[in-house]
């Protein structure tokens, strides 16, 4: 696949995704197709455990590219629904990776972009970083589903009906991200952990991820019985037997992801 908007860098088992366009990062449907193919690919890539999503410049994503939405009206009927379907597979993509995938939000993350940081698995920020929903400041409206399962009800709708700005300080005080840091310590913070996740067992990690992503919208009782099925099919693999006997012998577990 040849990228011309995000970049993927690849270190002892961990895929570091930049998105890559200047000034902003802003996300035109070329950048969400490629985001696309690029995590599709990691759910067939048996070398890569875990994701770290990033970017270059100075602004994590700010958003949807304005300028493309007068081309899409032009388009006719149905090129708004075709656009909208892009946006939702463009986080879907991330959010339905089989491998986990950490933001790490080297600034401002706004709309489309505060989106892509929801679909990661866990989030961390530089201390310059903030997230906002400022569609209404454009004529249009978004985000309320994902803000309102972040924040709650009464912060998510002011951010909707404001275009409200939380800053990453004030996300670590709520205890939504995972760490505000100074910028220059925010990729290794999350290449550390990255490692730490990549060095767990495969199958496991997959399972895991599953089972995050499957039970979120379902029932406790539907939700614990799911989990214990994909225990009961771990339990039976070669990996499960590996890290037990390692637990044992007080060593480091060698797993084939089996």
């Amino acid at each position: 696949m040849t990228l011309k908007f995000i970049e993927v860098e690849r270190l002892d088992g961990v895929a570091i995704v930049y998105l890559n366009r200047p000034p902003v990062n802003a996300q035109s449907a070329a950048l969400r197709e490629e985001l696309i193919g690029v995590f599709d690919s990691f759910n067939d890539d048996e070398e890569i455990r875990c994701v770290v999503l990033t970017a270059h410049g100075d602004i994590f994503s700010a958003g949807a590219d304005i300028s493309e939405r007068p081309a899409i009206k032009q388009r006719g009927p149905g090129a708004y629904w075709s656009h909208n379907r892009l946006v939702r597979e463009a986080a879907l993509s991330i959010a339905d990776c089989s491998k986990p995938v950490i933001a790490a939000v080297n600034g401002p993350a706004l709309g489309a972009g505060f989106g892509l940081m929801a679909a990661c698995d866990i989030w961390i920020a530089s201390d310059n970083a903030y997230v906002a929903m400022p569609e209404i400041n454009v004529g249009l409206a978004g985000g309320t589903a994902l803000l309102q399962r972040i924040f709650g009800k009464s912060r998510a709708r002011r951010m909707f009906y404001t275009g409200m700005k939380v800053t990453a300080d004030e996300l670590y005080r709520l205890g939504l991200i995972e760490a505000s840091l100074p910028r220059q310590e925010l990729l290794p913070y999350a290449l550390n952990l990255a490692k730490e996740i990549a060095a767990k067992a495969p199958l496991s990690l997959q399972y895991a991820k599953q089972a995050a992503q499957v039970t979120l919208n379902m029932p406790q009782r539907e939700g614990y019985r799911y989990e214990q099925n994909i225990t009961v099919a771990l339990s039976r693999t070669e990996d499960a037997a590996e890290a037990q006997q390692a637990f044992l012998e007080k060593r480091t577990p060698q797993y084939k992801g089996r």
